[in-house]
């Protein structure tokens, strides 16, 4: 097994977490990186073995407007101050996974710059696609081009142009050589060519053993993308979805149908879909917000150290900080944080308690990472299932009700089982454990004997969470003519569907994309796909379960 298959990850987003401004004026390097230098020993503490970081190379503004791919942004300090984050980070036993932002630049990036100076006669001109000289753009470029997200700031790199392959697989051995980094997040790899993925994934298994490449996708059969020629993983959008949703309406159908297709998907092996879980990110608000009962925080952290995959906390989500997205600004989502705010977190903060003891028990606990998985009972309310490796098997239990709870759940014979977090043993009779899960709670049963280590533990509380909620001084702005899709998911025992509309939408000819509503993106994506054959339900579902709009614009104009 690869150290990514039990990794812990903890994410960083620089730029937010430092309190760098907002744009970068090229000037000297202001060392903010190293005043993240304490948070490594935080990371460690709480249970995780890998950061995320990024982006971190320079650029305009929010960091995914590259400028220079081998130059540490300026607000951040010097590639001297990355060199020694990174080596600090390894000598205490975190690995490092960069940003790879390679769907586009900037448009400060040399090869942009070129263009504009030199226009047809720039060696440059197909680095980017659909570059046309008879058009024009709000910069008053005297050309257009394609670009991510509709916004002409970020400009779509011509990724079947050998010239470009050959140019970003230097820069990862560039970040390899110079940094010494573990792998790398490709940013927006939806949109990415599939054959610049495979020169990427040929390069990754070239420059370091088990290195690791994670791509940004959002929607579809996640196996286009993770497979021995693509990637190692990609983000776990679906049961990101599943958890806040199937908490917040007291639907566990939604969750386990989920990871039942998920884990069908990988071909029922723990090994098959290795994918990249997570409840919150810098894209989307924080659990902690999404959640209308925040003592649900509990079970769906349980959920997310324990189910098929590999975890991943955002930073200040441990200390169950809220953050909502506003339409003109992800602000929220990126705040800057103090650690010496938080020093007393791990023995006063019932969140950062509850991650430390989940981090702990899933390194010590391998069938939680390497395990099979079996799905034992199922209620809109009551969710277990099993991790099994070498005939240890460990039992799951959560409980989204706001009553006790008791159940009978399979388990081996003879012997007894020992809660992880509260302590608690109970005997196996019959093949079965009975257990009370207390109102919002979950519990990881491990064997008294038959191989698992039982963890140190101090028996963790399941209740009464306070929300720490940063401030962030920026106007609140409501939308205008946005229309928001709320999924409701309906059971009767049965996997939780998608209630689709009851009538197709016009979709508008005279709009372009960026100006559609969530619902008119979904019908437009739904039409193409009907133009390439019979749409299947689960075609429908992952398009109506989509509800964020610059990946609808993505996914739109994916079509050909």
């Amino acid at each position: 097994m690869a150290w990514y298959d039990e990794a812990i990850f903890y994410h960083i987003y620089p730029l937010g977490l430092t309190g760098a401004p907002k744009e970068n004026s090229y000037g000297e390097p202001v060392h903010r990186l190293n005043t993240l230098i304490p948070w490594i020993e935080h990371i460690r503490n709480i249970g995780c073995t890998a950061l995320y970081i990024g982006p971190l190379c320079e650029s305009v503004g929010h960091g995914y407007e590259t400028t220079d791919y081998k130059k540490l942004d300026s607000r951040l300090g010097t590639n001297e101050d990355l060199k020694a984050f990174v080596t600090e980070c390894h000598a205490q036993g975190i690995r490092v996974i960069f940003d790879g932002v390679f769907n586009h630049t900037g448009r400060d990036f040399f090869a942009f710059k070129d263009i504009q100076k030199n226009r047809e006669q720039s060696p440059y001109r197909d680095w980017y696609c659909n570059v046309n000289f008879y058009g024009n753009n709000e910069y008053n470029d005297g050309f257009s081009y394609d670009n991510w997200g509709g916004y002409n700031l970020l400009v779509k790199l011509n990724q079947r142009n050998p010239a470009v392959k050959d140019y970003i697989c230097d820069v990862i051995r560039f970040w390899v050589s110079e940094f010494d980094i573990d792998g790398i997040r490709l940013d927006a790899a939806d949109v990415l060519d599939f054959d610049f993925m495979k020169a990427l994934r040929q390069t990754a298994n070239e420059v370091k053993p088990e290195f690791w490449l994670m791509g940004e996708v959002i929607h579809g059969d996640y196996t286009r993308w993770v497979n021995e020629g693509t990637l190692h993983s990609v983000t776990n959008y679906q049961l990101h979805k599943a958890l806040y949703s199937g908490h917040n309406d007291h639907n566990y159908f939604e969750i386990a149908h989920t990871v039942r297709r998920l884990y069908e998907m990988g071909g029922n092996r723990p090994d098959g879909l290795k994918l990249y879980n997570f409840v919150d990110n810098h894209d989307v608000e924080r659990i902690y917000t999404k959640l209308q009962n925040k003592a649900q925080f509990f079970p769906v952290h349980v959920l997310l150290y324990t189910l098929p995959g590999i975890p991943s906390i955002y930073y200040g989500s441990e200390f169950g900080i809220e953050g909502k997205k506003e339409r003109y600004s992800d602000d929220s989502l990126r705040p800057a944080l103090q650690l010496a705010d938080y020093k007393n977190a791990a023995t006063e903060n019932p969140c950062t308690r509850l991650i430390t003891a989940l981090g702990k028990i899933r390194q010590q606990t391998k069938a939680l990472s390497l395990g099979d998985y079996k799905e034992l009972l199922l209620t809109n309310r009551q969710y277990a299932f099993s991790r099994d490796l070498n005939g240890t098997s460990v039992v799951v239990t959560v409980n989204n009700d706001e009553n006790l709870a008791q159940i009978h759940v399979a388990a081996g014979n003879g012997g007894a089982y020992v809660g992880a977090l509260s302590g608690m043993k109970v005997p196996v009779e019959q093949g079965q454990i009975n257990v009370t899960l207390q109102p919002n709670s979950g519990e990881i049963w491990i064997p008294e004997e038959g191989g698992a280590e039982e963890p140190e533990h101090t028996p963790i509380e399941p209740v009464k969470f306070k929300a720490v909620k940063v401030e962030v001084a920026m106007p609140v702005t409501e939308p205008e003519n946005v229309q928001t899709k709320e999924l409701r998911l309906e059971s009767s025992g049965q996997a939780a569907k998608v209630t689709a509309p009851e009538h197709k939408i016009e979709v508008p000819t005279n709009k372009a994309y960026e100006e559609m509503t969530i619902e008119e993106l979904q019908q437009a994506i739904l039409d193409k796909m009907a133009k390439n054959g019979p749409i299947t339900d689960q075609m429908r579902r992952d398009v109506m379960e989509n509800v964020y709009h610059n990946s609808l614009i993505n996914w739109v104009k994916s079509f050909r």
